[in-house]
């Protein structure tokens, strides 16, 4: 008796004691960003393209363009864009939804007059968006960390 009683004892302190496990929710999508992006940055969602007015959504590595007035999603920019160079291209991390939806937002922010390269990212956040800013100069085709 003493023994079953003792077994019910130790399963009863086994199912109780429980060890703590912390949760940790860690997005980060490096091997995700395409080569042609600006490096030092976890996590991205999309970039902006000022100067072909695209957005490339990481998570699904797609581009995001107006195409007869619609917001459309393909793999490649269009055919009028065929000799545009990712790698030498302005490029603005975006960490909000659905940036392009927003379009005329960032299209005033970057119109395609500037002079110096500038990398931008926004970024989510309580609710409201952090905007940070970094000044290149257009010869310098690395991007810097944030």
């Amino acid at each position: 008796m003493k023994k079953l009683i003792l077994m019910a004892l130790v399963a009863s302190a086994t199912a109780i004691y429980q060890p703590a496990e912390a949760q940790i929710s860690l997005q980060i999508n490096i091997g995700a960003q395409p080569n042609w992006g600006p490096r030092g940055y976890n996590h991205v969602d999309y970039y902006y393209l000022p100067e072909v007015e695209s957005y490339y959504y990481v998570p699904t590595r797609q581009f995001i363009y107006l195409e007869r007035n619609k917001w459309v999603h393909r793999r490649s920019l269009p055919a009028r864009y065929r000799n545009y160079d990712l790698y030498g291209g302005r490029k603005i991390v975006i960490n909000q939804p659905r940036p392009y939806l927003q379009h005329h937002v960032y299209q005033a922010s970057h119109s395609r007059q500037r002079v110096k390269h500038v990398e931008y990212s926004y970024r989510k956040g309580n609710g409201k968006s952090a905007h940070h800013r970094s000044s290149k100069s257009r010869g310098n085709s690395h991007h810097g960390r944030h």
